[in-house]
């Protein structure tokens, strides 16, 4: 089996790898792909024909849809993403499974079973159509509170009370709207696939700030922007020029 995936975290890139060779030793990855734009000028290519992509929704350029309404391809797909709000649009999209990160062996193992079901009559059922529409349709349960490291002891932290969270050296931390300062320990994706996604956005790979921190947004170099907020701290608050125009429609947002 041949396998494409289309990932931008090179930590759940590897992840998704290793779990893959370890449940189907035979399979053979193509490519790990980071972008919408590689994505489309790999698939166009008529030499490129993988067996199955594995692909997640939000890349720094875009949404992953975008790659399949430029290119026809034939092969099944399996979504991952930190949400569940794109279910439906993921299945009319070639997509066979729709895994919340962070994706799990047994996540993995049902997609395999999936597609393999599948590999005769590549069609969709009713079941699948069911436990998406569910998937879509849920309320969802994010987190209120975050536990961190403080002295001897773990406290909650309200996360409307959170103004961003930060990696510095490889380690999680959080900035309070107080100015005060936690380690966390989970990594960014956990955190980010575990709180509202109305509140918190991505700006960069190392920020997932809070709406409420924003007091302005300036234009900085490169075609970026830059937050401003009322919190003392060192870190500079810049959207990668990527998501600068997903950053400025997620504020206008209610």
């Amino acid at each position: 089996m041949k396998v494409l995936i289309i990932e931008d975290e090179p930590h759940n890139a590897q992840t998704l790898s290793e779990i893959i060779r370890q449940l189907r030793p035979g399979t053979k990855i193509l490519e790990i792909i980071e972008s919408i734009e590689q994505a489309v000028k790999y698939l166009t290519h008529p030499n490129n024909k993988p067996d199955l992509i594995f692909a997640d929704i939000q890349l720094a350029d875009g949404l992953s849809f975008e790659i399949f309404s430029r290119v026809k391809i034939k092969c099944p797909v399996v979504f991952c993403t930190a949400y569940d709000q794109y279910a439906m649009q993921a299945f009319k999209t070639n997509g066979i499974e729709y895994i919340l990160k962070p994706a799990k062996v047994e996540d993995i193992e049902a997609a395999f079973i999936k597609y393999e079901s599948l590999q005769e009559t590549f069609k969709p059922d009713t079941e699948i159509v069911n436990l998406l529409k569910q998937a879509f349709n849920k309320k969802e349960n994010f987190k209120t509170s975050i536990l961190v490291h403080f002295k001897e002891s773990f406290i909650p932290v309200a996360v409307n009370k959170i103004a961003f969270f930060v990696v510095e050296n490889e380690i999680l931390y959080i900035q309070t709207l107080d100015n005060q300062r936690y380690p966390v320990f989970k990594s960014m994706s956990e955190i980010e696939s575990s709180i509202d996604p109305s509140l918190f956005f991505r700006i960069n790979r190392q920020v997932l700030l809070n709406r409420n921190a924003i007091k302005e947004v300036q234009p900085y170099f490169n075609r970026k922007v830059i937050i401003k907020t009322d919190v003392k701290t060192n870190e500079q608050l810049i959207v990668s020029r990527l998501k600068v125009t997903e950053f400025m429609n997620w504020i206008e947002q209610s």
